[in-house]
């Protein structure tokens, strides 16, 4: 059962940074939306277009910024990133999972196997030889952990993640059910018209920090290492090919493709279902829109987005029997333009 927590408001100020307006002796108990929260309850607001939605509110408090704060009257935080501000009260009130250490009997446990004090082993986990599992991590029911696998501490395993040999995972690691890691990447070669297996012996790297969404793979590299620096957050079912590199810091959102040797750089933010080609260079700071394909690297920071507005059907298909005839227009323009400058001469 979840264990229930409250805080005065004024406490989650000393706690969180901020500054308190009325109703410092508020009890708060959980978190919630504007529209939906009730007395015990705080809720955010980090964009002043939704201002009209104080008036209606039930919550006990709210969050905002110096700019909202005259805008209620209701107990408030005020501070510089209300957004951010609200994560941290969320995480106060429902703090993360516990381990219960110990390791359960249905678990298959190699030889050589380091797994150190405070861990939880649930039912059906594999761990092969030479594995070691860092401090006050969990590995829920079913997973799978390859020999010579290193695991950091306080890691977070939902059930049926898998595992590959000799990957390295960081501290603080949060991997969602059906997480693939260390997989072999798409490596073939043909020759005499069928393909030849190349195989894949590089590892899977990943830092500190990271949290990976339900069914995302992260294959490991051909030659050398795939890695995943620190703080990276990945969305579910994004598919991270052989020998990629992601900077510290990116977010990326669910369906999101990237192939083979590309470097995505630090703080980077990616659209759901956006592909990206391989061998690219992604530089640090760049904002890649839903469903974006990037084929050639970024070398600026900035925001980059490949989206052809939607429209009916038939203007697509008169639109898209045009873009057909492009290069053809063009070279009549060109022709053009070479008939203009001999008239001007």
């Amino acid at each position: 059962m979840k264990q229930s927590l409250a805080y005065r408001l004024d406490d989650i100020a000393k706690r969180l940074g901020g500054t308190v307006l009325g109703g410092h002796d508020v009890i708060i108990n959980q978190v919630s939306t504007l529209e939906n929260a009730q007395s015990h309850q705080i809720a955010f607001l980090a964009n002043s277009k939704y201002r009209s939605q104080l008036s209606k509110t039930q919550a006990g408090a709210v969050i905002l910024s110096a700019a909202d704060a005259d805008a209620t009257n209701l107990p408030r935080i005020v501070c510089s990133n209300p957004y951010a501000a609200f994560a941290k009260v969320s995480t106060l009130l429902n703090p993360s999972l516990q381990p219960v250490a110990g390791i359960h009997p249905t678990a298959v446990v190699g030889e050589g196997v380091i797994i150190h004090p405070g861990v939880q082993i649930d039912a059906n986990v594999v761990i092969g030889d030479g594995a070691q599992i860092g401090a006050n991590s969990i590995i829920m029911s079913g997973c799978s952990i390859g020999a010579g696998v290193h695991i950091g501490e306080n890691a977070l395993l939902y059930p049926r993640v898998v595992v590959y040999h000799d990957c390295v995972l960081g501290n603080n690691l949060i991997a969602h059910s059906g997480v693939v890691i260390g997989a072999d990447g798409f490596g073939l070669a043909m020759e005499e018209g069928r393909w030849v297996k190349i195989p894949q012996i590089g590892r899977v790297i990943i830092g500190d920090d990271v949290e990976i969404g339900a069914n995302t793979t992260i294959d490991r590299g051909a030659l050398d290492d795939t890695v995943i620096e620190d703080d990276v957050k990945l969305d579910n079912q994004i598919q991270i090919a052989h020998n990629v590199r992601i900077g510290a810091h990116t977010a990326i959102a669910g369906c999101v493709g990237i192939a083979g040797s590309t470097t995505i750089g630090r703080y980077c933010r990616i659209g759901g279902s956006a592909g990206i080609l391989g061998h690219l260079q992604i530089a640090d700071e760049v904002e890649i829109s839903s469903f974006t394909l990037v084929g050639k690297s970024i070398k600026e920071r900035g925001s980059y987005c490949g989206i052809f507005p939607f429209t009916t059907t038939q203007a697509w298909r008169k639109n898209a029997a045009q873009v057909k005839h492009l290069d053809e227009l063009a070279d009549r323009v060109k022709l053009l333009e070479q008939q203009i400058e001999i008239l001007k001469k």
